[in-house]
């Protein structure tokens, strides 16, 4: 019996998906994910997702670095904004981590089986982390503010087309799988097209765009436990 592989495009449609027994695979390329993949590759100890500004700030002064962005910019006060390069080589301290919505989106799938971290960074790590598993899989798109995102789907299409034929898919599975072939040769250029590149752009990220579109730099991947995400390296 195949294993299914379905793509959620957004945190509000998540209450019409099953997550029990599932892996849900989350993702949000510009920038949360990348950044958090990005951290713990570089040594971090642990990132902690929090939804809530408040909740990110009740840590101040207590040990571990606070990073957060609303709308793309970084929100005053805090040690980190969202992009990779400041979440490299902070060696060994734990980032506490609030974003417009790749956060909220690993704290509401954490009722699957497993959550793992997903971005273009570490695709091949992901694609044989699951193949090394028996449960089914649940792309979690954190979109922008409950909508769709183009670079999450991307993301989507990619790692359904690296595991192959063998995988049942649903339809936005499918869609997205046809959307990433059809550009994978030009991601960047297609991508200056989308709303959330657009956005960045007007906070000079360019350098963090190119980044987050890099494939497999890095074979570390983040799992949530007990409300920290931990790096797993698949080479262990």
């Amino acid at each position: 019996m195949k294993r299914s592989i379905a793509v959620c495009h957004s945190p509000q449609m998540l209450p019409l998906f099953d997550l029990k027994g599932k892996i849900a695979v989350v993702v949000d390329i510009l920038r949360a994910t990348s950044c958090m993949v990005t951290s713990l590759a570089t040594g971090v100890e642990k990132v902690i997702p929090v939804s809530k500004v408040e909740e990110a700030l009740a840590y101040q002064g207590r040990g571990p670095l606070i990073a957060g962005e609303r709308g793309g910019a970084k929100l005053q006060g805090f040690d980190l904004g969202n992009s990779p390069f400041e979440h490299m080589n902070q060696v060994g301290k734990a980032i506490v981590m609030t974003t417009t919505n790749g956060t909220r989106a690993i704290n509401d799938a954490a009722e699957a089986e497993e959550v793992i971290i997903g971005a273009f960074l570490n695709l091949s790590a992901i694609k044989e982390y699951l193949i090394s598993k028996t449960e089914d899989v649940v792309v979690v798109c954190a979109g922008w503010k409950n909508l769709y995102s183009m670079e999450d789907t991307l993301f989507a299409g990619a790692l359904v087309d690296a595991l192959g034929s063998d995988w049942e898919m649903d339809d936005a599975a499918l869609a997205a799988s046809t959307l990433y072939r059809s550009v994978e040769g030009n991601i960047l250029g297609f991508m200056q097209q989308a709303s959330h590149v657009k956005r960045l752009s007007g906070l000079n990220a360019e350098k963090d765009l190119a980044f987050c579109f890099e494939h497999d730099k890095f074979e570390t991947i983040p799992i949530l436990r007990e409300g920290g995400l931990y790096a797993h390296n698949t080479r262990n």
